[in-house]
């Protein structure tokens, strides 16, 4: 019988899922299996990748659901031949807030107090629920731990944190909270493979995807991030505007009468990479354009991305590395080298045919600055959390 952990992360209309196995009593880093529904509340398709037999690929009932993918899932891995036992299943949920801090096995209560936060992530916190309590339903004695891409940023002081608001909204939670913290303390675990001594130095990551932001790490802890109260601060992403003027946004409602569900629509969705290029936020898509406005689009993010990077050089106190990860960080050898050329005034020297290659060191020998391309690894992260807590130890 091999234990097993799953790593789940849910969407709006998508399921994705790693299987991890127990090696020596620790979570092994090569996933038994990995995989995907698509399409749920529509014509769900469900496709898995196994090491250990026959991976599946077919259609799901029409009209399924989170609940519906979750139970022909966990049928599979009870199915199984090599014979599996499920010790617990970990959800990335975007949102802790500041009760959150550290990943916590998931009961009613705290279900019901991480809703209450849905305004803060409306675009993921609800669908990281819909799993948790459909899973739930199916396998009540089921271990469900939650890791908050939130709580790596607990330790960013107050004056990092602080909008200059009056204190009665403050108190209200209005703060930054910073995301992606699950993928940057992925990328904290292994920097020392890749950076010896300097791992615990002055560290920029740049997780740069679909959502996309920078985190400043000092001793291989976050010391503030480009992303704020919610995830539309910063840089701009592939369909989400970034840093705007608030007075953008109250020209918006007292000119154009726009509301709330308005401006959300606006800000979520037909912004960013999309809203620059006026056809695509794929950042793929745009590098292999001739349009000049997607070359527009690029250079404006490439601009953000280093008007960020020196305002947490400036919070570090100078620069030792830059990490990119994310699935442009990893894969768009053209930003990467736009965004090491610009930064060139920090010291960091870039090896051209390093970059190109994919690294992972993309800086010349000798550079002031090391520059990597480092693949993340969430879901791994998600079990190694999950499997502690199921154990009854700290995270």
């Amino acid at each position: 019988m091999t234990d097993v952990i799953l790593s789940l992360n849910a969407g709006s209309t998508s399921l994705r899922f790693t299987l991890f196995e127990l090696d020596s009593a620790q979570v092994a880093e090569r996933p038994l299996a990995d995989g995907e529904v698509e399409g749920l509340g529509g014509q769900a398709r469900l496709r898995i990748a196994s090491r250990i037999g026959a991976g599946v690929d077919q259609e799901l009932a029409g009209g399924a659901d989170h609940a519906a993918a979750l139970q022909r899932v966990l049928g599979w891995i009870d199915e199984h031949d090599a014979g599996m036992r499920l010790l617990g299943v970990g959800h990335r949920i975007v949102h802790g807030g500041t009760q959150f801090q550290a990943p916590c096995r998931l009961s009613p209560r705290v279900v019901d107090a991480l809703e209450a936060l849905t305004p803060l992530a409306p675009l993921h916190q609800p669908h990281n629920l819909a799993a948790v309590r459909a899973l739930a339903r199916s396998h009540p004695r089921l271990p469900q731990v939650g890791c908050f891409d939130t709580a790596f940023h607990a330790t960013n002081t107050p004056l990092s944190t602080r909008y200059a608001l009056p204190r009665e909204l403050r108190e209200l939670g209005l703060r930054r909270y910073g995301f992606h913290g699950l993928s940057y303390e992925y990328i904290a675990s292994i920097l020392p493979r890749h950076l010896g001594e300097r791992a615990d130095g002055r560290v920029v990551v740049a997780h740069l995807g679909g959502g996309a932001s920078l985190c400043a790490m000092r001793a291989r802890r976050s010391v503030t991030s480009t992303m704020g109260f919610s995830a539309l601060e910063g840089l701009p992403m592939t369909t989400r505007a970034g840093h705007v003027d608030p007075g953008v946004l109250l020209y918006l409602m007292s000119e154009r009468g726009m509301d709330a569900a308005a401006l959300g629509d606006l800000l979520y969705h037909r912004s960013g990479l999309l809203g620059l290029s006026g056809f695509s936020g794929d950042m793929r898509t745009l590098l292999a354009s001739s349009e000049p406005r997607a070359a527009m689009a690029v250079q404006t993010f490439v601009y953000a991305i280093g008007r960020e990077l020196g305002s947490l050089a400036a919070a570090l106190g100078g620069l030792d590395a830059l990490v990119f990860t994310g699935g442009i960080g990893e894969h768009a050898a053209a930003v990467r080298e736009q965004v090491c050329r610009d930064a060139a005034w920090l010291g960091l020297r870039l090896d051209a045919a390093a970059n190109t290659a994919g690294g992972p060191l993309l800086s010349e020998p000798g550079s002031p600055v090391t520059a990597l391309a480092l693949a993340t690894n969430e879901e791994l992260m998600i079990a190694r959390h999950t499997l502690a807590v199921a154990r009854g130890a700290s995270a």
